[in-house]
């Protein structure tokens, strides 16, 4: 193997007269460095999304929600499931909440949101969103005079209803009267403001007490949906699955999964794409390999029969060839994912490519290289370097030295 190896190199080598030779060559390990450096970034890219807006989901949103399978007047016996549901394996929270669409007027203008009650002390148990606010604090929302509210940090700009400010908020599922809905309002002190990195949270989103929520709502104490943070994401179906059970039959419990499944599987579809595409680019480099090594072995019959009649064997002369394709594969891969990565941490730290949050939910575009795709990505760019190399191979082992160095 040595001996094949040390001959393939000298073969890659450049010569005067094997410029094009050298060419198509240097051609080759462009290629094969193009395809995987392209699949890293765009596996980044996916990875990156994917992650991003899972994360964010997950710290304002539940693992598990149980909710009434009918729409009706709220789940009045809440506080005796939250300690039933607590007690289930891979359950660390449950908080009950109370969701209504509200709109809140503000000193630059009104802003319709959705507005939710909750138990400050279950819901930092549930939500990391709430543990840390960019500016105020969750413990006030039941301080005294005027119920406290927090809002997202878009919301507030918006509006102009920044911190310690006053804000009207007018329900339209109010008092009921004999002419029909009329709708409620009520005074709040913004005592908080959070930034939870989606968009869409954060130009829609408040939170309020429970109890100040049902008040508004016109509600008894009644809530909507008991959340449930898990230990293990991964859990949420075996969870939703016992909370059922424990629930009733009046009650059906979702999970994050469910919740975002077009979004995940959006992710899903496109990181097939991209491999697809990709891999196009590879067939090309292993295209280049291929007449690389013909020329080669067409080129090399008066050496390869010097070799045979020396002494080397047909399998000597077949891992030369083969050798030669694979250390183009293993040097493409080498730079590729060298470029890759490199252009991955500076994309991703410096923020090269921005985005408009209000269309994508993102304010830029998140790198996220994982180690295992560059050792899926150089395995699969060696294999197919590799596979290109066998017909080139096989043909110079039929080479005849007799035959060749006849007339030499």
């Amino acid at each position: 193997m040595s001996f094949s190896l040390f001959i393939a190199g000298r073969y890659l080598r450049a010569r005067r007269k094997e410029t094009v030779i050298s060419i198509i060559t240097l051609i080759s390990i462009a290629g094969v460095s193009a395809g995987v450096m392209a699949l890293v970034v765009s596996l980044a890219i996916n990875t990156g999304f994917r992650s991003t807006l899972q994360r964010n989901l997950l710290s304002a949103t539940a693992h598990v929600n149980v909710e009434q399978k009918e729409v009706g007047t709220g789940i009045s016996e809440w506080r005796e499931l939250v300690p039933k549901l607590l007690a289930i394996p891979h359950v660390v929270g449950a908080a009950p909440v109370l969701y209504g669409q509200v709109l809140l007027s503000g000193p630059v203008q009104s802003h319709f949101a959705v507005l939710k009650g909750i138990d400050p002390q279950n819901e930092i148990k549930v939500s990391d969103m709430l543990r840390h606010l960019k500016s105020g604090n969750i413990a006030d929302l039941n301080r005294g005079g005027l119920p406290g509210i927090i809002l997202g940090s878009r919301l507030a700009m918006d509006t102009g209803m920044l911190l310690n400010a006053n804000v009207t908020v007018m329900s339209p599922q109010g008092t009921l009267t004999p002419f029909g809905d009329r709708p409620s309002f009520a005074r709040f002190h913004v005592v908080g403001l959070f930034e939870s990195g989606f968009y869409d949270l954060d130009d829609n989103w408040a939170f309020a007490s429970l109890h100040s929520v049902q008040e508004i709502l016109s509600l008894q104490d009644v809530v909507n949906s008991i959340e449930l943070k898990l230990d293990d994401i991964f859990e949420a179906a075996d969870v939703a699955k016992q909370a059922e059970k424990i629930a009733g039959p009046k009650y059906a419990a979702t999970t994050w999964q469910e919740q975002n499944k077009q979004l995940l599987n959006a992710f899903k579809s496109e990181r097939v794409v991209t491999w697809i595409t990709i891999g196009l680019i590879e067939m090309v480099a292993a295209l280049n390999i291929f007449i690389t090594l013909v020329m080669m072995v067409m080129e090399k019959y008066k050496d390869i029969a010097v070799l045979m009649s020396m002494g080397a064997r047909r399998s000597h002369i077949r891992n030369i060839f083969m050798l030669q394709g694979v250390l183009i594969g293993v040097a493409g891969s080498v730079v590729g994912l060298i470029v890759g990565y490199t252009l991955c941490y500076f994309a991703n730290q410096y923020r090269w490519i921005p985005l408009d949050e209000t269309v994508y939910a993102l304010s830029f575009v998140p790198f996220e290289s994982s180690p295992l795709d560059g050792v899926w990505v150089a395995g699969t760019a060696i294999a197919v370097s590799f596979i290109a190399t066998i017909y080139p191979a096989h043909k110079a082992t039929r080479i005849t030295p007799v035959e060749v160095l006849r007339y030499e």
